[in-house]
């Protein structure tokens, strides 16, 4: 068996019973920037702590809380690698390395939907083949190509949606003003809140009654009513009368919204890999046109060659190329 998977196979973090599921555990995780930039640097070989302070406009406070954080999920390693004084390298584990596919889905989804000039957003070139490129989201068992509607997602024994949502201890706190350099601010709005994720989960999952929203997540009406206010304000949800009663409200995904799919399928396929209830997964996932269970997968745009973290070279202006 290959090392990494080896090795991986060690890492998987059994959750506690009735607790966070593995979606709650995935989005107190990426539901947060900085978290988030520390990981894309790693991944572009940062290891040591002065380096990220250097790399960006990083706090020392901001960055021990984070480190430490990241190293308690088992996505870093903290690394000695000199005695006098204790110095530390911080290491992604391999599941940290799994990440890049969330970056990627990130950060092609605010180039296409979002090209907001004031982000600082990289572009990715695929080394197989020399071409900058977006990621298409594939089915793993049948290789088409997958939209949200060719997915047919139900609750999982995990899946109440009270356990889909971060603890209080976990979600990501209001930034103080200072961001990171490349920022994915609308990927945030839907991500960066407690509730956002599991309101966005609720919409492709097919509710669209504010009620509904209420109930599955569990959100307080004020906060419910100021998500999809958001969402409605960025363009991933539209609202529009009730057919029913026309002078209620429904909410419907919109194109800019369910182009959205590919960060959450990745995301999620991370998390039920890395974090394990033990009555089962939150979601299950069928893809409608070959039945089997829906494991998301990447290619390459240019050449449809399958990506790997590998040979995914993340561009930056330092690189002449953004």
């Amino acid at each position: 068996m290959d090392p990494d998977k080896q090795s991986a196979a060690k890492q998987i973090t059994l959750l506690e019973e009735g607790g966070p599921n593995a979606i709650a555990m995935a989005n107190g995780i990426v539901g947060d920037e900085w978290t988030l930039w520390i990981v894309e640097m790693a991944l572009n070989g940062i290891t040591q702590y002065n380096e990220w302070l250097r790399a960006g406009p990083i706090s020392s406070s901001v960055l021990t809380a984070r480190l430490a954080r990241l190293v308690d999920a088992d996505i870093m390693e903290r690394v000695r690698y000199h005695s006098r004084p204790p110095r530390h390298d911080y290491r992604l584990t391999y599941r940290g390395r799994q990440m890049w596919p969330i970056l990627l889905t990130m950060w092609a989804w605010e180039q296409r939907w979002v090209n907001d000039p004031s982000e600082h957003l990289p572009q990715m070139q695929h080394t197989r083949c020399g071409a900058v490129f977006h990621p298409i989201l594939i089915c793993e068992a049948c290789e088409l190509e997958v939209a949200a509607r060719d997915v047919q997602g139900r609750l999982g024994p995990s899946g109440h949606w009270s356990r889909s949502v971060p603890s209080a201890a976990t979600r990501r706190r209001a930034h103080s003003g200072t961001r990171p350099d490349e920022v994915v601010t609308q990927t945030m709005a839907i991500v960066g809140n407690r509730w956002s994720a599991a309101l966005i989960g609720a919409a492709f999952l097919g509710s669209n009654r504010f009620g509904e929203f209420e109930q599955r997540s569990g959100a307080p009406p004020t906060i419910v009513a100021e998500r999809l206010r958001t969402f409605c304000e960025i363009g991933v949800l539209v609202q529009s009368p009730n057919p029913q009663r026309p002078d209620w409200v429904v909410y419907r995904l919109t194109d800019k919204g369910r182009a959205f799919y590919p960060v959450i399928a990745v995301q999620i396929e991370w998390a039920q890999r890395w974090f394990h209830s033990p009555d089962g997964p939150p979601l299950r996932m069928e893809h409608l046109h070959c039945h089997r269970t829906f494991h998301p997968r990447l290619i390459c745009s240019e050449c449809r060659e399958r990506l790997r973290g590998s040979t995914v070279h993340v561009l930056r202006s330092t690189d002449g190329s953004t």
